[in-house]
């Protein structure tokens, strides 16, 4: 059960924006990630709870964030509720996408998981409901992956497997670099691994 700190920061100046205590983990029904995030000055951001099943996909999302909260799941495409800081309106949402991504590191595994590239595979697209921060405002996205490259690399437990995805946003063209190792973010824009307590959990 691999647990650790991501540090995130803003990807363009490297503003520092929070830390991410994190734990993941397979299980009989897929995977999931939990974690709390803290800013800079130690106060309490929020949180992410995520659990997908064996096929990739969100059944459970539960994300916390300046006192808004989403609800969501994959269901007629992904569906949400999404509840304002004094919990008095709660807005319900829908959206013919394949799963969620965010600020989290989670949703970059999630999207690796849910995909299953392979390095010979052709690029592939995706459609996401973005929950954008600090107020968890939802947008529909459309990436393409490609999985450019897999090596494994030695280590005292034994060989560690990185794979090197190109993500390319089809609305804008921008391109940025992932590097996942199982159920573990690497290196990404704007994310960094600053501790991991065990190794990786395998993808599949």
């Amino acid at each position: 059960m691999p647990r650790g700190r991501y540090s995130l920061h803003d990807p363009h100046d490297h503003t520092p924006l929070a830390e991410e205590h994190f734990q993941c983990a397979p299980g009989p029904s897929g995977w999931r990630y939990v974690s709390r995030l803290t800013a800079p000055s130690g106060d309490h951001l929020g949180s992410v709870d995520l659990a997908l099943d064996e096929l990739g996909r969100p059944i459970r999302l539960e994300l916390h964030a300046a006192s808004w909260q989403i609800r969501g799941a994959a269901l007629d495409g992904v569906t949400w509720v999404r509840t304002d800081p004094t919990g008095t309106h709660a807005t319900e949402g829908n959206a013919r996408a394949h799963a969620f991504t965010g600020s989290s590191p989670a949703f970059l595994i999630a999207t690796a998981r849910l995909l299953r590239l392979t390095p010979s595979a052709p690029a592939t697209r995706v459609r996401l409901v973005a929950l954008t921060d600090p107020v968890l405002a939802p947008l529909t996205v459309d990436q393409s992956w490609t999985l450019v490259e897999r090596e494994a690399h030695a280590t005292d437990n034994g060989p560690l497997t990185v794979d090197e995805y190109q993500v390319t946003a089809l609305d804008t063209g921008e391109q940025h670099t992932v590097h996942l190792s199982g159920d573990v973010v690497l290196a990404a824009p704007g994310i960094e691994l600053e501790d991991l307590e065990s190794p990786p959990s395998a993808l599949d």
